[in-house]
């Protein structure tokens, strides 16, 4: 069961990642059976309605809106935009209060923390996570704040806007470990954050638990490293998907040489190139039509990109290899708490493959996960044995 693919998944996706939406009880706490209307329980709910669904303020300006309101009830008053913000800040204070209420019953408290760039606004906001055990024994996790951190942005700014987080919410002397990326600014963020926190009470072990590197980003890290090694192929077979797929006329080209095949599979997948994974699903899909690019070029004589045999080979090799992180990350990222007995047991498999081919006969491989190697011991060398 410890080594079954299938039941590692299952255990990985049986609870799926959630959003962190404003979410009500599935039921209508505002109907009650035979109660007239209230213009006070109106103020209640539309404000609740507004944050729920991620509406503007300014909806209850719409006039057509406020029709259809006092059509469906005649008692309804109008509400102003800036009514709708004072009650949406009142439900946020009181939920607030609430939170600090069950944070002071918590012994200790684990934070996450990453940066979050806003298209719209070209700006990036820093969001914080809480996760502790309450008294119930069961996980939780809270958005504790989300602020802006205006560029340029250095690991002391990082640190003062975690620090001031910690101390609003009365935690500062409740932190375990603090979760971040291996972006170089957060090196000296946790530094300074550590000698803050260092101040107000002593840490767990002195702090040695207290940095916490992102699991997931080291292994990105780690295959990127290792798709160094055969990056030229990549880029061909990346341009004959581009290429294949610029036009009707090619596409049909290589749907005939894919018939002729008996290939049952029909489509090639483009890949983005900032991620390994969609880099691996690519090549895995390439994989497969691999006996058709060499007849698909005598068709189409200015295709250029047709990977070589050995290439192919080179390919193969990589997939196999890359299945085995593409399946740690899928039960690490597929898992609402990622705890020490899920993604231990994957950082172990994969530290597995990558020690099994560095003495592989073939010099690609050995090449290849060379820089794997050195990086997953510069993280993990001490801790997975």
């Amino acid at each position: 069961m410890e080594t079954c693919q299938p039941k590692r998944m299952q255990l990985a996706t049986q609870k799926k990642q959630p959003v962190i939406p404003f979410r009500p009880n599935s039921t209508n706490s505002f109907m009650t059976p035979r109660a007239r209307y209230s213009n006070e329980k109106m103020r209640e709910a539309l404000p609740i309605a507004i944050m729920m669904h991620e509406l503007p303020f300014n909806m209850v300006d719409a006039q057509g809106m406020m029709w259809a309101f006092q059509y469906g009830i005649l008692e309804f008053q109008k509400m102003s935009h800036k009514t709708i913000r004072n009650y949406c800040i009142a439900i946020y204070e009181a939920k607030k209060k609430c939170l600090k209420a069950l944070l002071r019953s918590v012994g200790k408290i684990s934070l996450t923390t990453d940066m979050w760039r806003s298209n719209h606004q070209v700006a990036e906001y820093m969001v914080i996570i809480g996760h502790f055990i309450d008294a119930g024994w069961k996980l939780q996790k809270r958005v504790l704040n989300f602020v802006k951190v205006p560029a340029p942005r250095c690991g002391v700014d990082v640190a003062d806007a975690i620090f001031k987080c910690l101390k609003s919410w009365g935690i500062d002397e409740k932190v375990f470990s603090i979760s971040v990326d291996n972006a170089s600014y957060n090196d000296s963020c946790l530094k300074t954050l550590k000698e803050n926190l260092s101040c107000e009470s002593r840490l767990v072990l002195d702090g040695a638990l207290f940095h916490v590197r992102c699991c997931a980003h080291i292994l990105n890290l780690l295959v990127q490293d290792g798709l160094q090694e055969i990056k030229d192929v990549i880029y061909n077979i990346r341009e004959s998907v581009k290429y294949i797929n610029h036009n009707d006329s090619r596409l049909k080209k290589f749907c005939d040489v894919v018939e002729q095949k008996h290939l049952k599979e029909r489509k090639l997948v483009i890949d983005c190139p900032t991620r390994w994974n969609s880099t691996f699903d690519m090549l895995s899909c390439a994989l497969k039509f691999k006996t058709v690019s060499a007849s698909y070029k005598d068709k189409e004589p200015h295709y250029n990109y047709a990977p070589s045999n050995e290439d192919w080979e080179k390919v193969e090799k990589v997939c196999r290899l890359l299945h085995v992180f593409s399946l740690a990350i899928h039960v690490i990222s597929g898992s609402e708490y990622p705890t020490a007995n899920l993604y231990l047991a994957e950082v172990a498999r994969v530290k597995d493959v990558i020690d099994k081919s560095s003495e592989d006969e073939d010099h690609f491989m050995r090449e290849m996960v060379a820089p794997m190697k050195i990086k997953f011991d510069k993280y993990w060398g001490n801790a997975i044995s």
